[in-house]
């Protein structure tokens, strides 16, 4: 629009220039003028130059910039570099990482992961069991969980994160269960023959999730 008006002002000062030099308008048609030629070509030059010239363009993104960055991949449930723990191997290592992280994420005290990792010591020797005991043929996984429609199916109870958080339902129903006796606590979860059958197992629970989470078992005994 500028470059619109600057030549409509130019026209006007070329025209006055003109009629100024050619007098009264003739009645005849004559041949142009050399003013005239001249105006006509600084005109048709004036407004090749407005048409030509380039205006200003915004590069419109492209799919590449479009595309928003990707984020990261989550970080796995279980610690990527699994402590090595004398006495255990990677696989009951691993399995007690899940449970802790379960128990972790369902906002459980150390306490509450130490006692399951001590339960799923008792029942399986932290295994993914494919069968049960006499006791209970239909048992399965690291807590040997029963077919009767409390534990899930049979691939959550295979299932170390799936059974851990049915166990660990249970074990918040249990109340009182930070004074009570560990063996008593899993006792009243899995409902064991023996009472104390778990107690042998308390003190290797502590270290291990103490191992696995970076605290000391006096933590993880006090909740």
């Amino acid at each position: 629009m500028d470059g619109i008006a600057a030549i409509s002002a130019r026209i006007a000062t070329l025209q006055g220039t003109l009629n100024t030099l050619g007098g009264t308008a003739r009645t005849t048609q004559a041949a142009p003028s050399t003013s005239a030629v001249d105006f006509a070509s600084v005109l048709a030059a004036q407004t090749a130059a407005t048409q030509t010239a380039p205006t200003q363009t915004v590069a419109m993104p492209t799919a590449a910039t479009q595309t928003a960055p990707v984020q990261a991949a989550a970080a796995p449930t279980t610690p990527a570099n699994l402590p090595t723990v004398p006495g255990y191997t990677a696989e009951q290592v691993g399995n007690a990482a899940a449970v802790v992280e379960t128990g972790r994420t369902m906002g459980l005290s150390l306490r509450d992961q130490a006692l399951a990792v001590m339960t799923a010591m008792g029942e399986s020797s932290l295994r993914v069991l494919d069968h049960g005991d006499t006791a209970g043929p239909d048992s399965r996984g690291l807590f040997q969980q029963r077919d009767n429609g409390a534990w899930g199916t049979l691939a959550e109870r295979m299932d170390p994160a799936a059974s851990s958080r049915s166990f660990y339902s249970a074990l918040a129903r249990v109340e009182g269960r930070e004074t009570m006796a560990p063996t008593l606590v899993a006792h009243t979860v899995q409902r064991n023959a023996d009472p104390q059958h778990y107690a042998r197992y308390w003190e290797g629970a502590v270290s291990l999730v103490a191992r696995i989470t970076g605290t000391t078992p006096a933590q993880v005994t006090a909740g």
